[in-house]
C-alpha cells in the first residue's frame, strides 16, 4: 500500500512538532511519500517562515541589506535542527539564497524557499530521498500546472524511490525560473504526487481533526464529518467552508484516490475522508452547513415573462456586460431575481439597471442589500423527507425571514438566502435540529 502524507505548516512550526510527524510517519510503513509545508507559527502572534520570506524579499527589491533578516530564518531552522539533534548546515542553502534575493529573482522563488529547506530538514530526519518539485512539477507560461508533463516527470523521478520527501507549494516554469501554487498550495502538490504515483490513499494532516459540519466561530464544538463525498465538498467549499485547498480535490477525484484529513496533535482522530461515492450512512441528515455575507438581490419584475422567448438569456447578458457573475437565479411566473456579490454590483449598479431596462423594459426593479447565502448540504436529504421543512420550521422559531430558498435537482443541497443580521442564528437553528436535537 502507499500513502502520500502532507503536513501543514502548523504541523511541522517546531522541532516538537517535527517530532509529532516522524512518529506519525513511521508508524506506518505505508507512508511512503512526504509532503512538507514551511514552518508556521510557534505561538499567537509569532511569524509564519513564508511571511518571512516575503518581507526578506521585499527589501531586497527596495535595495535594503538583508543579511540580518536571513540569519533570523536560519535561525528558525536552526532551531528545529538543534531540537531534532541532525548533524546537518543549511549554510550553504542560505549563502545560494541570500545571493538570489539580491539578484531579484522573483517572489515566488522567494517564496518557495521556506517549504525547499523544510524539505531537506524533513528529508534527514526521516532519512528518506529529498526530491525538489522544481525538477519535476512544471507550468505553462500562463501559471497553469503543465499536467501531462508533471505526470510524467514525477512518475519518472519517484518510480525507483521506495521513501521520498517532495516539498510543496512549487515547481518550475519551462524555463528553469521557480513558480508557485496560490498559497496553501501544498495541498495540491500532495494531490499531484499521489495521483502520479497512483497511490491508495492521500493524508492531509493539519491542526483540525477533519472537516467540521459547521463554522466552528458560529457553533461551538460542532461534530465532525467522518466521510463526505468530492460533490458535497464542493458545496460546501463554494460557500465558504475549506480545510483544502480547491485545486487539490481534481488530481485525486480523476484517479478516484479517496482523501483523509487528519489532526497532526490527535492522530488518534479518524478524521474525514473524502470520497468519490460511499454507501455509508452519514451520521446525520444533513452533511454540513456553510455560508456567506454579502450579498444584493436584483428582483426584476414583468407581466408574462415566462412566454417571453430569451428573456433569461438577456438579463444575464446585462451582468455579463459588466463583468459580474451571478450565484443564484430563482423566478417565478413574472418575477426573476438575480443574486450577486454586493461589493461587486455597488461599483456597477446604475449602469447595469438601465441595461436592465433596455434589454428586457421590465415593470419594476427592486433591489435589496445585505443579505447572505447558507448552503444546507448532504447526500442523506435525499432519503429522508420534510428536510426543508424541518429547516424552515427551525428558522421560524427563531424569527428567522427567508429570503429566497434555491434547491437543485440533485437534492443535494439546499441555499437559503436571510438577512446579513440573521446569518449565525440562521445556521445555529439548523444545526441544533440536524445535529443537536437529530429531529
Amino acid at each position: 500500500m502507499k500513502k502520500v502524507v502532507k503536513f501543514g505548516g502548523s504541523s511541522l512550526a517546531s522541532a516538537e512538532q517535527f517530532k509529532k510527524v516522524g512518529d506519525i510517519i513511521r508508524s506506518d510503513e505505508s507512508r511512503r511519500y512526504v509532503v512538507p509545508s514551511a514552518p508556521g507559527k510557534r505561538f499567537d502572534g509569532d511569524i509564519k517562515v513564508t511571511d518571512m520570506l516575503y518581507e526578506c524579499y521585499r527589501a531586497a527589491e527596495k535595495g535594503e541589506k538583508i543579511a540580518g533578516k536571513i540569519k533570523k530564518i536560519q535561525a528558525r531552522y536552526q532551531e528545529i535542527i538543534d531540537g531534532l539533534g541532525l548533524d546537518l548546515k543549511l549554510d550553504e542553502q542560505f549563502v545560494e539564497i541570500e545571493k538570489n534575493f539580491i539578484a531579484q529573482a522573483g517572489s515566488d522563488y522567494a517564496a518557495s524557499r521556506g517549504e525547499f529547506l523544510n524539505g531537506i530538514v524533513m528529508a534527514n530526519y526521516l532519512g528518506y530521498t529529498f526530491v525538489d518539485p522544481a525538477e519535476c512539477i512544471f507550468f505553462e507560461d500562463n501559471g497553469n500546472l503543465d499536467g501531462e508533463m508533471t505526470y510524467k516527470k514525477l512518475a519518472e523521478r519517484l518510480g525507483g524511490i521506495d521513501h521520498a520527501v517532495i516539498p510543496g507549494f512549487y515547481g518550475s516554469l519551462h524555463d528553469g525560473s521557480v513558480k508557485t501554487f496560490s498559497r496553501g498550495g501544498s495541498d495540491v502538490t500532495g494531490s499531484i504526487v499521489a495521483k502520479a504515483i497512483h497511490a491508495d490513499l492521500y493524508e492531509n494532516w493539519t491542526d483540525v481533526s477533519g472537516m467540521l459540519v459547521t463554522d466552528p466561530r458560529i457553533v461551538d464544538n460542532p461534530a465532525v464529518i467522518e466521510t463526505i463525498t468530492y460533490k458535497e465538498l464542493r458545496e460546501l467549499a463554494y460557500m465558504g467552508a475549506t480545510v483544502l485547498h480547491e485545486d487539490a480535490i481534481f488530481p485525486l477525484r480523476q484517479e478516484g484516490i479517496p482523501i483523509n484529513i487528519r489532526n497532526t496533535n490527535r492522530p488518534q482522530d479518524k478524521g474525514t475522508v473524502i470520497v468519490e461515492s460511499t454507501c455509508y450512512k452519514p451520521a446525520y441528515t444533513i452533511t454540513g452547513i456553510a455560508g456567506r455575507k454579502g450579498f444584493a438581490s436584483i428582483n426584476i419584475e414583468k407581466d408574462m415573462m415566462n412566454s417571453e422567448i430569451g428573456f433569461g438569456r438577456k438579463v444575464l447578458q446585462v451582468f455579463e456586460d459588466n463583468g459580474l457573475s451571478f450565484e443564484h437565479m430563482p423566478s417565478g411566473i413574472d418575477t426573476l431575481t438575480v443574486y450577486v456579490h454586493q461589493s461587486e454590483f455597488e461599483e456597477k449598479e446604475q449602469n447595469i439597471i438601465s441595461g436592465l431596462h433596455r434589454a428586457v423594459a421590465p415593470d419594476a426593479i427592486d433591489l435589496e442589500a445585505d443579505l447572505a447565502l447558507i448552503a444546507v448540504v448532504g447526500r442523506g436529504m435525499r432519503r429522508n423527507r420534510g428536510t426543508a421543512g424541518r429547516i424552515f420550521s427551525a428558522l421560524a422559531h427563531k424569527h428567522v425571514n427567508v429570503k429566497m430558498i434555491d434547491q437543485g435537482s440533485s437534492e443535494l443541497n439546499i441555499i437559503i438566502g436571510v438577512e446579513n443580521r440573521d446569518f449565525e442564528t440562521a445556521i445555529r437553528a439548523i444545526y441544533d435540529i440536524f445535529v443537536t436535537a437529530q429531529l
